[in-house]
């Protein structure tokens, strides 16, 4: 069974016993963690997409970690004026080990 769902304003698709990388959500290291935006849901060869039948669909989790993503660089300058700045950045995330997916 595979399920998308949104969080973050991402999208992830997710199968259950997968651990996923999101944006910073509450919740301490093994606690408990719900999904309740679920896009799509594929078992056995069916597709379920329709809001209606998805409107009790959630995806259960447990917080592996929380901690932060990759640095990204961010480089300005101005050209012949020698103005140059470079700045980095760390966006918070937490670690979701994916549980259970329930229709």
């Amino acid at each position: 069974m595979e399920a998308v769902i949104a969080t973050g304003g991402k999208q992830y698709r997710v199968a259950p016993g997968q651990v996923i990388s999101v944006e910073k959500l509450p919740g301490e290291t093994g606690s408990s963690i719900e999904f309740r935006r679920v896009l799509l849901v594929a078992r056995d060869g069916n597709v379920i997409t329709d809001p209606e039948a998805l409107k009790g669909a959630r995806v259960s989790g447990e917080v592996v970690g929380q901690g932060r993503g990759r640095k990204v660089l961010v480089v300005k300058f101005k050209r012949r004026k020698n103005y140059r700045r470079h700045r980095g950045h760390r966006q918070a995330a937490t670690t979701v080990r994916i549980t259970e997916i329930e229709v």
